[in-house]
């Protein structure tokens, strides 16, 4: 991973690294983010605005996203098209107040074979 991208980006690029192949929600206060990739399909599936935000290790950075409370109509549609998504959620105890990089953590992983909760079914 390069040092050029921005700590934010590291740790995005981190917590993706450990599942590669799903789709990842990255929670920034009150909306989820997709990024490169994930953010080029999930605008086209789910019919969201792709946009550019800055620049990570000289590269612009693709970007597409939703406010948190309306995840679940998106997972479900993704969960539809046999698509698996990854929840990175923030952690830190006060993520108001906290000064630098928040924490976050993958803290949910919803497959088509494994889902189970009856507001996705």
């Amino acid at each position: 991973m390069s040092s050029n991208h921005t700590p934010m980006m590291r740790q995005y690029l981190r917590l993706k690294a450990e599942h590669p192949d799903t789709l990842m929600f990255y929670r920034m206060g009150d909306f989820y983010e997709l990024f490169f990739e994930d953010a080029e399909k999930a605008a086209k599936l789910l019919d969201i605005t792709l946009t550019k935000r800055g620049t990570s290790a000289g590269a612009p950075v693709k970007m597409a996203g939703f406010p948190y409370h309306a995840a679940d109509q998106y997972l479900a549609k993704l969960v539809r098209l046999g698509l698996s998504v990854a929840i990175c959620e923030q952690i830190s105890n006060s993520v108001a107040t906290s000064k630098g990089l928040v924490e976050r953590e993958i803290v949910r992983i919803i497959t088509p074979g494994t889902l189970t909760d009856t507001a996705l079914l």
